[in-house]
């Protein structure tokens, strides 16, 4: 089967700065930064899917026969920062096998912490469903990718129940959230202060997306009220949803092992999080698939890309 792709070119500066945000390469290895990338022009852009001037969505229609099948990019940035921006070399891949791709905003926690930014992203599934006839998508066929703290927002979508609401008045809130599968990169699989502190060590609580999450300012306010919040925690964390029944997830991480953690920023991106995530999925029996180099590796699937190609296309 032949497809074919038409480009419109832009270039986009990108001035590289310090990764104060916890921003991670996303699940298909790519780094923002360099001086100059060409860009791609979406179908559609910066399409509402809320209210919010953050609520929009950047959508790549793929040519095929039929619906096409859709991978989703959830942006990192620690909830705090980030965009949705996408380079050619990201999207360019999926649109040759007649895979769209869309790529979302959200509100961030400085404006309005959890659950915002990961129930705006839940919505953004819903709304892209809705479209699905206009865009030509595949319902039954959508799966999700991200880095950092949208490897986070991934994982929840994809192990969390479905939040459609069949009796809603809003037609945008019946569609289902649920997804195919998920490839990420660098995730937090547990937010819990009192959770991950044990797995990595205190340096993991410097970051800034743990009290920032919950609208605390300093990680000391974070633990002084952490009943307060302990159920923000709790919910958003994806560890705690993973089940049999929840669709294929394929994590990737560095392979830096040291613990304690040495800084906040290998803390909130540390391996660990994928071991405990494995394990878990495996006691369960849900298909999880663990690259770290030297650490663990998959029989299957040798890059995230491999791993969402046959997803989206089996």
């Amino acid at each position: 089967m032949k497809f074919k792709l038409s480009i419109v070119f832009s270039l986009l500066v990108v001035i590289a700065a310090p990764d104060a945000t916890g921003q991670a390469p996303d699940a298909a290895g790519q780094n923002p930064g360099a001086a100059v990338e060409a860009t791609l022009e979406p179908t559609h852009a910066n399409v509402p899917y809320g209210d919010h001037k953050m609520q929009v969505i950047d959508f790549w229609r793929a040519d095929g026969d039929g619906p096409r099948p859709l991978l989703v990019y959830i942006h990192g940035g620690g909830w705090i920062g980030g965009d949705k921006k996408r380079r050619v070399a990201d999207v360019k891949p999926y649109l040759e096998k007649g895979i769209s791709y869309a790529s979302i905003n959200y509100r961030l926690t400085g404006e309005a912490p959890l659950p915002a930014p990961v129930h705006d992203a839940a919505r953004a599934i819903q709304f892209i469903r809705s479209k699905a006839g206009e865009w030509n998508i595949r319902k039954d066929r959508i799966a999700l990718t991200g880095g950092s703290a949208g490897a986070c927002t991934s994982m929840w979508i994809l192990c969390h129940d479905d939040l459609a609401d069949p009796d809603s008045d809003d037609p945008v809130a019946r569609e289902s959230t649920r997804v195919s599968a998920a490839a990420v990169a660098g995730g937090q699989t547990s937010i819990d202060p009192k959770i991950i502190e044990p797995w990595l060590g205190p340096n993991v609580l410097q970051h800034r997306m743990i009290n920032m999450a919950v609208g605390e300012q300093t990680i000391e306010d974070a633990i002084a009220n952490y009943e307060k919040h302990k159920d923000l925690y709790y919910e958003f964390s994806p560890y705690n949803h993973v089940s049999g029944d929840d669709p294929p997830l394929l994590m990737t991480y560095g392979g830096d092992m040291t613990l304690p953690s040495k800084n906040a920023g290998h803390g909130i991106h540390h391996p660990v999080y994928g071991v405990k995530m494995k394990e878990k999925a495996d006691r369960v029996g849900q298909e999880c698939h663990l690259l770290v180099p030297g650490t663990s590796e998959s029989k299957q699937y040798a890059n995230p890309t491999g791993f969402l190609m046959a997803k989206l296309l089996e």
